[in-house]
């Protein structure tokens, strides 16, 4: 794995780390252990009990005498290094679950050569290697279930302490601190007064949690302030796989690609300019009406901005590896978030709002970009019924939440579980509207004429046998019986 970490920063960490006054249950220190092994159940070790010491990396030091903290040199090179005819680093990110990010970088300090491995603090799950989690005690690496007030205290700690809150990056001069996060857009987009000195500025940013204060002095930028604020999320390691990466395809398959683009700005400041980016690739259609043409998107804007802004805040942030993503087909767009929904994804159009990142939900809710009532969802289907789209789906495959837009269809093309599809969810927006699905109101949906009714008859009984919606009552007639999803 590869990092932005410059040479001065790795000379001044080297340092940090050699003036302490012993190893610590986050620092280790090596000569020449080349055990792939070994390795990777320090990657555990180091990975569970940094999160234990309240630390946002933890480290292995080649070339480092672990007695004196001399500079002693390394023939270890991990760039080079194998496990079979395995690359070292593929090895051991194949065999860690959950998969952390880890980093080696090579320094030559006064020609002597100097690895140091930085591993990501355990966040959500203990580390685990090949099966095993580990953890430090005092300098020594031992297994995590011979500990279990260890591990106990791990688990107190994830349960303790939000994605949001933890250190994006740590030990930062105010200077640093504004360069790397948007602050005019924070400002601008809260409405607020931009402060004429740095003080105000960063209090603010301290007051909202994007900032906190590093007991080494200076700053550290929190996730929160990183995933909302970041000029370039690339500078920040844990958070840059988050960003959105949107991808245009030749066709209704994932064969060929046509563009892929990855975001590049925090959630916060560069929403407007990644909806305004998605509108823009979206196939249009003409519109012929009252002797005017016109193109319209083949989505509704409003129903792809709630999508996207619930890829961004319900993310598993935890999950490493993937981020959200929005795929562009000929004929549907699909946009999808690492992690499983907190409710089922047929219940997302009654179920309370609930959300894994309260901290970053809170924030999008005071710029505007999504609702504190969680009626996202309800827009989504009221805009693709107003348009007479096919109903959108949402489903869960493996450790993604996806939602998927079709473009339109005629009636006559819709198979039959498009239009249960759309008679189930039609069901519901009526019912969380405190109205009641009916034949005329389906007819409506779906554009179908009254001398026609008996098409949409035919819907509601499919919808029936498929267990997904229930007459109001069972002694009305057909022509004026009510209608409530099966769930009500």
């Amino acid at each position: 794995m590869t990092s932005d970490r410059t040479e001065t920063y790795l000379n001044a960490l080297l340092r940090e780390l050699c003036a302490l006054p012993s190893e610590t249950e986050w620092v280790e220190f090596k000569r020449n252990n080349e055990d792939p092994q070994s390795i990777g159940e320090y990657i555990s070790a180091i990975s569970n009990a940094t999160a234990l010491c309240g630390k946002t990396n933890g480290y292995v030091v080649w070339g480092v005498d672990d007695s004196t903290h001399e500079v002693v040199g390394t023939s270890f090179s991990p760039h080079d290094a194998r496990k079979g005819d395995e690359e070292l680093e593929s090895w051991l990110l194949r065999l860690l679950t959950p998969r952390i990010h880890f980093c080696f970088y090579h320094l030559d300090i006064d020609g002597k050569s100097v690895v140091i491995l930085e591993v990501t603090r355990a966040a959500g799950n203990p580390v685990q290697f090949r099966g095993i989690k580990y953890i430090r005690v005092g300098s020594y690496k031992k297994k995590l279930k011979e500990y279990p007030e260890k591990e106990r205290a791990l688990w107190r700690v994830f349960d303790e302490i939000p994605f949001e809150r933890m250190v994006a990056l740590e030990h930062l001069a105010e200077d640093a601190v504004l360069k790397l996060l948007d602050y005019p857009a924070y400002f601008e987009l809260l409405e607020l007064p931009l402060p004429d000195n740095k003080q105000g500025i960063l209090e603010r940013l301290h007051a909202d949690e994007m900032i906190m204060p590093c007991d080494a002095g200076g700053w550290n930028i929190t996730n929160l302030g990183g995933i909302q604020l970041a000029k370039q999320l690339d500078d920040f390691i844990q958070l840059k796989r988050k960003a959105m990466r949107v991808i245009v395809y030749q066709g209704n398959s994932r064969v060929e690609s046509v563009r892929e683009q990855i975001g590049s700005k925090g959630y916060a400041s560069g929403f407007e300019g990644l909806i305004e980016y998605i509108n823009n690739l979206l196939p249009r259609n003409e519109v012929v009406g009252e002797a005017l043409r016109r193109d319209v998107p083949m989505y509704p804007e409003l129903a792809v901005r709630e999508l996207v802004a619930n890829a961004l805040i319900h993310q598993d942030f935890f999950l490493k590896g993937t981020g959200p993503m929005v795929e562009i087909f000929s004929d549907r767009m699909e946009i999808t978030n690492p992690g499983t929904p907190l409710v089922a994804v047929e219940r997302f159009l009654d179920s309370p709002p609930k959300s894994r990142n309260e901290a970053v939900a809170s924030f999008m809710r005071r710029i505007g970009v999504c609702e504190e009532r969680g009626s996202g969802v309800d827009k989504v289907v009221f805009e693709t019924e107003f348009y007479q789209l096919p109903a959108p789906v949402f489903e869960v495959t493996g450790e993604h939440t996806r939602a998927v837009l079709f473009a339109y269809k005629t009636l006559n093309d819709m198979d039959k579980s498009d239009k249960v599809r759309a008679c189930y969810l039609h069901a519901c927006l009526k019912y969380v509207n405190r109205e009641y699905m009916t034949n005329s109101s389906l007819r409506a949906r779906f554009g179908i004429e009254t001398k026609n009714s008996a098409i949409a008859s035919r819907i509601i009984k499919d919808a029936l046998e498929a267990n997904l919606v229930k007459p109001l009552e069972d002694d009305m007639s057909r022509k004026h019986r009510k209608y409530l999803p099966i769930w009500a």
